[in-house]
C-alpha cells in the first residue's frame, strides 16, 4: 500500500476540511488551535511532505531555511500569501499555493458591512443601546451619511473589488476605481477608471481598499494621501492592515478630517493600534472577511485540491509561480 504524504496543519481547520485531510493524508492536526512557534513547527515538519498554513503564521526566509528536505509544498489557507516568503520557498524547490476565488463574495459582504457600519454610525448606536443611555428618538441623534449619490472609490479592482462594486451599485453609489491598468468594461461593473492616485483620491467620498499587501502598497494610505481625500470622507479596509498607516488614519479620525472608518483588518493583528479603540467613529471587526461556513470549507477544499494535484504529479491549480513570488519582484496575488 502506497504511503500517504504527511501534512501538518498549523491551525485548527473546519470539521469537514479536517475529515477530508485525515482521510486522504497522514495528517498532523492542531486540535487545540494553539500558537505554534517556529521551533515547534520545524520539529513537526520533520518527515512531513506538506504544510497547510494560515495567515497568522509567518513563514519567513529564515524559517524556510530550517525546514527539512522532505518538505515539498506549502499550501496557504488564504488568498494572500504575503505571510510566506514565497521567493525563498521557490528557490528551495518548495511549491507554494493559495486559495483564490472562493472567498470573494464573503469578503465583499464584509466590506459592504464595514461601509454601512461606518457611514451610519453603527458602533455608536450599539454602545448607546447596550449602555442603557438611549432615551427618546430625536431628529438630530447619530446623523450619518446617506450612500445614494456618494462617490465610492475602489483601490484595487481585483475579484473582491469587482464584487464590492456589484454590491455598491445597488445602494446608488457612483463608482470609480484605481488599479495598475484599466479593466475591460465587462469587469469594471460600471466603475470609472482613474489612473492617477491624486485625482482618484480627490473624488472618493468613500475609499474602499482592496489591493494586495506588497512593498508598493505598504502604508499606501498615509497622511499625504488622506489629505487628498474630500473633507469628511469614509475609509474602508478589508484587504490587509499594512495598506494603512495607523497613526495617520487615527489622527485624521480624531479631528474628523476622516468622518469614519470601517476596518476588518489591521497591521500586526490581533495586536491592533490601541488608538482605534478610543474612537467612536470606527466600526471594527476581527478579520471576518471569509468567516462563513461555506467559505472556510471552500478555502480548505481548495488547499486540499492543490495538494491532491501536487502529489498526483500535476501542477496545482493555484501554484504561486516564480514571478508572483517575486523573482523578479512584482506584485503578489491579487485579492
Amino acid at each position: 500500500m502506497k504511503k500517504k504524504p504527511r501534512v501538518v496543519a498549523t491551525r485548527k481547520l473546519p470539521p469537514a476540511v479536517e475529515a477530508r485531510l485525515t482521510r486522504d493524508y497522514d495528517a498532523i492536526l492542531n486540535l487545540d488551535d494553539r500558537v505554534i512557534g517556529a521551533d515547534e513547527l520545524v520539529s513537526l515538519a520533520r518527515g512531513a511532505d506538506a504544510l497547510i498554513v494560515a495567515p497568522t503564521e509567518r513563514i519567513d526566509a529564515s524559517l524556510i531555511a530550517r525546514l527539512p528536505p522532505s518538505l515539498r509544498i506549502i499550501a496557504c489557507y488564504s488568498v494572500g500569501f504575503d505571510n510566506v516568503d514565497a521567493a525563498a520557498a521557490v528557490k528551495r524547490g518548495i511549491a507554494v499555493t493559495n486559495t483564490p476565488d472562493v472567498l470573494t463574495e464573503a469578503t465583499a459582504d464584509i466590506a459592504m458591512l464595514c461601509l454601512l457600519g461606518a457611514a451610519r454610525r453603527a458602533h455608536e448606536g450599539d454602545v448607546l443601546v447596550r449602555s442603557g443611555r438611549w432615551g427618546r428618538w430625536t431628529p438630530t441623534e447619530l446623523l450619518g451619511a446617506e450612500l445614494n449619490g456618494k462617490r465610492l472609490g475602489i483601490f484595487g479592482m481585483g475579484r473582491i473589488g469587482q464584487a464590492m462594486a456589484r454590491r455598491a451599485r445597488g445602494f446608488g453609489l457612483k463608482l470609480l476605481y484605481c488599479d495598475q491598468r484599466k479593466l475591460p468594461a465587462k469587469f469594471a461593473q460600471g466603475a470609472r477608471f482613474v489612473a492617477d492616485f491624486d485625482h482618484f483620491l480627490a473624488q472618493c467620498d468613500i475609499l474602499s481598499l482592496h489591493a494586495p499587501a506588497t512593498k508598493e502598497t505598504h502604508h499606501f494610505l498615509n497622511t499625504a494621501r488622506i489629505d487628498r481625500l474630500p473633507q469628511g470622507a469614509i475609509v474602508v479596509n478589508t484587504a490587509r492592515g499594512t495598506l494603512v498607516d495607523d497613526d495617520a488614519l487615527i489622527a485624521a479620525l480624531r479631528t474628523w478630517r476622516v468622518a469614519a472608518a470601517g476596518l476588518d483588518v489591521f497591521e500586526n493583528e490581533p495586536k491592533l493600534h490601541r488608538g482605534y479603540l478610543e474612537l467612536p467613529n470606527v466600526f471594527i471587526l476581527p478579520h471576518l472577511g471569509s468567516a462563513t461556513v461555506e467559505t472556510r470549507d471552500a478555502m480548505g477544499f481548495r488547499a486540499l485540491d492543490n495538494l491532491d494535484a501536487f502529489f498526483g504529479g500535476k501542477t496545482p491549480r493555484d501554484r504561486v509561480n516564480s514571478r508572483r513570488a517575486g523573482i523578479p519582484s512584482r506584485r503578489t496575488a491579487r485579492t
